[in-house]
């Protein structure tokens, strides 16, 4: 079946009902433990690349009230601003209260979307730079995937750097798929002209690159493979996605080349997306 006849059949297949509800348009599972779905997108929602919104489905009915509550989660917009759809990547928890459920779903189906973006993974949080570093392990490469699609990062800086570390190859192909069609799209290659990088690794399988973002960043390996000099305060920036421990140890790391944490109000040398890491 073709992506254009998934849609088509999604779209004719249920009106929303839910509370906030748009359909589900087409689900990619890339392996046991990751998958990436699309919605559509409500034609009141603006926001900017590398922000992200809350998404859901509606939890079990209480047996004392008769009534449902929603469960809801923040999850990066991986498409950029610009596209028509809605794109999400997320990882399967066998027990998660919602990823449990919402792995399941299939084009037509509904799920929650709360039109409200926010998040600091955007352009405008960081002063003007050259080299331009995302930091990301497992899904926390899905705002990236948005930005790596986003005009503007190109017109700002001279490089892009991707650095996404995860366990085993096979958690890799979302993001070497992404920039292999950046690169050969037609209209996304001439955008991008060269500017991004990829550097991505494993921790547990064997790959031409291995290694945690971290640990390449502190022995310098990372600067070596790619033939560039090491961070610098006055040209680089970055932004940094990933659970709790991992944004700690790259939040140090960048502290320890001079950098500065930013936000929206106040824009530094590099952000972090803190939503992720309950």
């Amino acid at each position: 079946m073709t992506e254009l006849s998934t849609v088509t059949e999604a779209k004719a297949k249920t009106v929303p009902t839910l509370p906030d509800a748009t359909t589900v348009l087409e689900v990619k599972h890339w392996n046991d433990r990751l998958f990436s779905f699309k919605v559509e997108r409500p034609q009141s929602l603006r926001f900017r690349s590398g922000e992200f919104v809350m998404i859901g489905l509606m939890g079990d009915v209480n047996p004392k009230t008769g009534k449902a509550k929603p469960l809801l989660r923040a999850y990066s917009i991986a498409s950029p601003n610009w596209e028509e759809h809605l794109e999400f990547y997320s990882i399967k928890v066998p027990d998660g209260p919602l990823t449990s459920r919402l792995q399941h779903i299939k084009p037509g189906d509904q799920i929650i979307l709360r039109p409200k973006p926010v998040g600091t993974l955007v352009v405008d949080a960081l002063l003007p730079g050259k080299r331009l570093w995302f930091f990301a392990t497992g899904t926390g490469i899905a705002p990236f995937a948005s930005l790596m699609r986003e005009p503007e990062v190109y017109e700002k800086y001279d490089e892009v750097i991707l650095m996404h570390t995860c366990r085993e190859v096979s958690e890799l192909e979302y993001g070497r798929q992404l920039v292999e069609h950046i690169k050969s799209d037609e209209i996304l290659s001439e955008i991008e002209d060269g500017k991004l990088r990829y550097y991505p690794t494993t921790t547990r399988e064997e790959f031409h690159h291995m290694g945690r973002v971290t640990d390449n960043l502190k022995s310098g390996k990372v600067f070596e493979d790619l033939g560039i000099a090491p961070i610098n305060p006055e040209t680089d920036r970055g932004m940094v996605c990933g659970n709790l421990a991992f944004n700690k140890d790259i939040m140090a790391i960048l502290d320890g080349f001079g950098l500065r944490e930013g936000a929206n109000s106040e824009p530094k040398e590099y952000v972090v997306e803190k939503a992720f890491v309950d």
